[in-house]
């Protein structure tokens, strides 16, 4: 942090974090993105193949809300993921509006491959920082987003 106050001390800090967090998560990204594009997928794409593989069919609201995007940009996603045969989209029975998007077998075998991998990498360059600070960061930036998502 600079040794001088411009926007006074409480300001100055928090703007001290958000660089850091920002340079940090862009770097982070973009490391990660490079090992998914890969595969042949965008971070988008890897992000729904994720979701699904973890959590099973969602809708596609739920997508969206989960990666906090428009319904537009998931359409375009999943339009793209099911070109490539790895989501299949299934009208519910119970109310023909619901749309539920779920893994294809070849989506299935893409996530088990991929992720594993990608979990691999992730750990490796999270590996700077000790197992302890790394529960503390994950606690912290849970705090944070928990907060901020309540001035949205």
């Amino acid at each position: 942090m600079k040794t001088t106050e411009q926007y006074g001390r409480k300001a100055d800090l928090a703007l001290t974090m958000w660089v850091k967090l920002a340079r940090a998560s862009t770097t982070f990204g973009r490391l990660t993105g490079k090992d998914i594009e890969q595969h042949g997928l965008t971070q988008p794409q890897f992000g729904v193949l994720e979701m699904l593989g973890h959590l099973g069919p969602l809708t596609i609201g739920d997508i969206g809300r989960r990666m906090l995007v428009t319904g537009g940009c998931v359409t375009v996603i999943l339009d793209n993921l099911e070109k490539e045969g790895q989501v299949e989209r299934l009208r519910s029975s119970q109310d023909r509006r619901v749309i539920k998007v779920q893994l294809t077998p070849k989506g299935e075998s893409t996530f088990k491959t991929i992720f594993r991998k990608h979990a691999e990498r992730v750990a490796e360059l999270s590996s700077v920082l000790s197992e302890e600070e790394q529960i503390q960061l994950s606690i912290l930036l849970k705090k944070l987003g928990l907060a901020l998502k309540d001035k949205q």
